[in-house]
Formats: C-alpha cells, sequence, structure tokens
C-alpha cells in the first residue's frame, strides 16, 4: 500500500521527534536551509527521506508540518511557494491568523511533545473544524491528540503538556539528587527513578491524581511524611505558577 506523503517544514529536535513517530506510516518530504544538516536528519532517521532547501520549496497540493523557531515564520513563508491543501503548525504561541502567511486551504495548530519520537506524544489541537478528524488522527500516529475548542485552550496546553516534559525532568532528576544525598548510588537512583515514572504513567491513565495519591498514602507512614514536606516546600504552587508563567509566554510571542 502507497503511504501519504507528509512534508515537515524545519530540521530540528521537534522535527526529528515528529518524524520519528510519523515515518512508519507516511513517506517524508523534509524542507530546511542545509543541505548538510538535512543529510545529517536523514542518518539520525533511519531511513531514506526526500530533502528539500528552501530555495527550491514547492507546497502546492500537500499536507505540510510547520516546524521552525516562531522567530523563522516571517523569512520562511515568502520561499513557500503554491498552495498547501492542509497546513499543521508545531510553533508555540503563533496564531492561525499569523499562520496564514503560508497560504493553505485549512488550517491547524498542534502542541505535540518530545514524546513523539516514541510514539506517545500528548498533542493539543485546534483549527479548521473540517480537518478535525483527519488532524486528530494524523497526531494519534504519535500518541494521543485531543482537539480543543479555542486558541486561547491551546496556549494553556502549551504550557502543560508542551512544555511539560521539562518539568517532569526537573523533578525527576531532583527526585535522584535527594535519593543520592541519602546515600544510595546514583546509577540505582536512576534505575528506580526510572522504573517509578514507567509504572506511574500507567496508572495515571485510570485513576485521579488525587485517588492515587490516598492510595499511597498510609496514615504516619513514609509517603505522608515526604508529602508534606513537598506541601512545605511549595511543589503545588511552584507547579501552578510554571503553567501560569508558561501561558503568559506563549501569548507574548503572539
Amino acid at each position: 500500500m502507497t503511504k501519504h506523503s507528509i512534508t515537515i517544514i524545519g530540521n530540528g529536535k521537534m522535527a526529528l521527534a515528529l518524524a520519528q513517530g510519523l515515518k512508519k506510516n507516511y513517506s517524508l518530504e523534509i524542507i530546511g536551509r542545509n543541505t548538510k544538516k538535512l543529510d545529517d536528519f536523514e542518518v539520525q532517521l533511519g531511513i531514506k527521506i526526500e530533502k528539500t532547501l528552501y530555495a527550491n520549496a514547492a507546497i502546492d497540493g500537500k499536507t505540510i508540518i510547520l516546524c521552525v523557531k516562531p522567530s523563522n515564520l516571517t523569512e520562511i513563508a515568502p520561499s513557500l511557494k503554491g498552495k498547501a491543501t492542509n497546513l499543521y503548525s508545531v510553533l508555540a504561541g503563533t496564531s492561525l491568523e499569523s499562520l496564514r502567511s503560508i497560504d493553505a486551504h485549512q488550517y491547524v495548530r498542534a502542541m505535540p511533545n518530545l514524546a513523539a519520537e516514541k510514539g506517545v506524544s500528548m498533542t493539543a489541537l485546534v483549527g479548521d473544524i473540517a480537518l478535525r478528524d483527519e488532524a486528530l488522527a494524523l497526531f494519534e500516529s504519535i500518541g494521543m491528540s485531543i482537539w480543543l475548542g479555542s486558541e486561547k485552550e491551546l496556549d494553556i496546553a502549551t504550557a502543560l503538556s508542551g512544555s511539560g516534559p521539562a518539568y517532569l525532568a526537573l523533578i525527576a532528576e531532583a527526585l535522584c539528587d535527594g535519593a543520592v544525598r541519602e546515600g544510595l548510588k546514583r546509577d540505582d537512583a536512576l534505575t528506580l527513578m526510572r522504573g517509578l515514572f514507567k509504572g506511574f504513567g500507567e496508572l495515571i491513565q485510570t485513576i485521579h491524581p488525587a485517588l492515587l495519591k490516598d492510595n499511597v498514602m498510609s496514615p504516619g507512614g513514609t509517603t505522608a511524611a515526604g508529602y508534606g514536606a513537598l506541601e512545605k516546600s511549595g511543589v503545588r504552587e511552584g507547579c501552578m505558577q510554571a503553567i501560569q508563567a508558561a501561558h503568559a509566554r506563549a501569548k507574548e510571542m503572539k
């Protein structure tokens, strides 16, 4: 069966993560500014791709995923010749109106995360409603997806699921540091942390966070002591402020 084609504009980390997730189900064209970087991208991806420089970029009739830095949109838009069928953008804080500088029939904003390369991204979507089902199916090839009701909601989702891996990485590192400080070997702490996150990822799919916490916390036990320390240190408020700050930044980038 012939694979449908997807054109990814950009060759950075998120573009590679998306390509890793999409390569099984789609043939890929990557558009970039540098031949060597495109060659390196192909090597990292591990399959043959169509490589195109911006100077030769034609998007007429194609499904494209825009995956460049938001600040580069005005620079690259004039180099894209023709009218795309569907344009998906993963540019944080870049409105649907701004995306119309690139000619396309339909537009969707998407916010995946780096877990796309493992096929387990959480992607939030918003845009032309006629593309809803196709957009959900496309991004479910790299994990889970959800269609939201407004661009405001997508900016909040960007702060949560888009930026979230960085927040969880900080927590993961801090937990390991704590275990090492108490006397555990670093490699053992890392192994335990990875097992913890893998198991937690499964549990949280079907159990509300509050119930999961209650199931672990016995009266006067170790979890209750540790949980109290987290509350005393303001971890809950810190997480809420992280979402607020990231959301505010997403709005500033428009």
